[in-house]
């Protein structure tokens, strides 16, 4: 079993989930961080180990002695996304080559295009339609490359993340404002299209699942996590409003001409505009292969995933009081 992993973007939702997965089950952590070591929390449980992915040298020198790597960076304010984003991995890469870790990476749906619609299996086609999706498939062919010449590595693909420490999400870039409770839950979906959501400690949980049966995966592994779905994608939006605690609070559509319009001089309504196509489709993601591997998904109650999540945006009329974080998802 895997009791040492190199958490890089640690303090990203998707990092700062695995880190706390990973402490409750005794495992050593150690984070890579640009920051000073001085503004990171004090944790016996973590080691925090100042560098820059975007350097070979600090990302070698934190991974020495780990037997995973988990690579969730992104770069600063996602400026320069299509060159440093690979080049971040390359470096991940040479790192868990040397040291023989497996690599995980945190997947997506945007690598795919409307002719892999409306069911992602794990071996879809990926025509991306749009840049990111480019970068995306560039990241998982990178991967590919490597372990056909020895290193093993993991695509963990889900929907939508949404989870009480996501800085960025679809939730808090489109739908609600992080520190305030909403009156008003903007829905990005079109009328019609489904849409899948995963919550971050669930989605951590089967990254830590998936370590514990190592000798049971292939070299490059790709698997699917179906995920809360919602067959009329605007139920999570009615969701939201609901588990806020507002009275009243509404739902209304994402005002996407004004995200049009301000798309030329705004870099995020650039990004939102970009990504429409997923909300005018119905994209659920296929998780058979997953199911055999651990047996059944980590899925944590809706009500309760939104409560907590909303709760830790600031985002709940009447804060209620926190579940134990040593609680694990449910499986379904």
């Amino acid at each position: 079993m895997t009791r040492h992993i190199l958490i890089i973007g640690a303090t990203g939702g998707a990092g700062a989930a695995l880190a706390a997965a990973c402490v409750r089950q005794g495992w050593r952590v150690t984070a890579l961080t640009r920051r000073h070591l001085d503004d990171r929390p004090a944790s016996s449980a973590v080691r925090w180990v100042q560098g820059d992915a975007m350097e070979a040298a600090d990302v070698l020198k934190a991974a020495q002695g780990v037997d995973a790597i988990f690579h969730g960076a992104n770069p600063p304010g996602y400026r320069d996304w299509a060159k440093t984003v690979p080049h971040m991995l390359g470096n991940s890469i040479a790192a868990a080559r040397t040291v023989g870790a497996r690599l995980i990476l945190p997947g997506n749906i945007y690598n795919f295009g409307p002719d892999a619609f409306p069911v992602l299996h794990e071996g879809a086609p990926q025509n991306p339609i749009s840049k990111k999706g480019a970068v995306r498939r560039q990241m998982e062919q990178m991967l590919d490359d490597a372990c056909r010449e020895g290193m093993r590595a993991i695509v963990l693909r889900a929907g939508d993340f949404f989870g009480p420490h996501a800085p960025a999400s679809w939730l808090t870039n489109g739908m609600v404002r992080p520190g305030k409770a909403p009156r008003v839950v903007r829905d990005p979906g079109t009328a019609g299209a489904g849409h899948a959501w995963a919550y971050l400690p669930d989605f951590a949980e089967t990254v830590v699942r998936l370590l514990q049966v190592q000798d049971r995966l292939r070299d490059m592994e790709t698997v699917h996590m179906a995920g809360h779905w919602f067959d009329e994608g605007s139920d999570f939006a009615r969701a939201v409003a609901k588990a806020s605690g507002v009275p009243g609070a509404k739902v209304k559509p994402l005002p996407w001409w004004i995200i049009s319009a301000l798309s030329p001089v705004v870099p995020l309504c650039r990004e939102l505009r970009e990504m429409r196509y997923l909300w005018q489709n119905s994209i659920a993601l296929d998780n058979t292969r997953l199911r055999e591997l651990i047996g059944t998904e980590p899925h944590t109650p809706l009500e309760d995933a939104l409560r907590d999540t909303l709760g830790g945006l600031g985002c709940r009329a009447v804060q209620d009081q926190p579940r134990s974080t040593a609680s694990t998802p449910a499986a379904t």
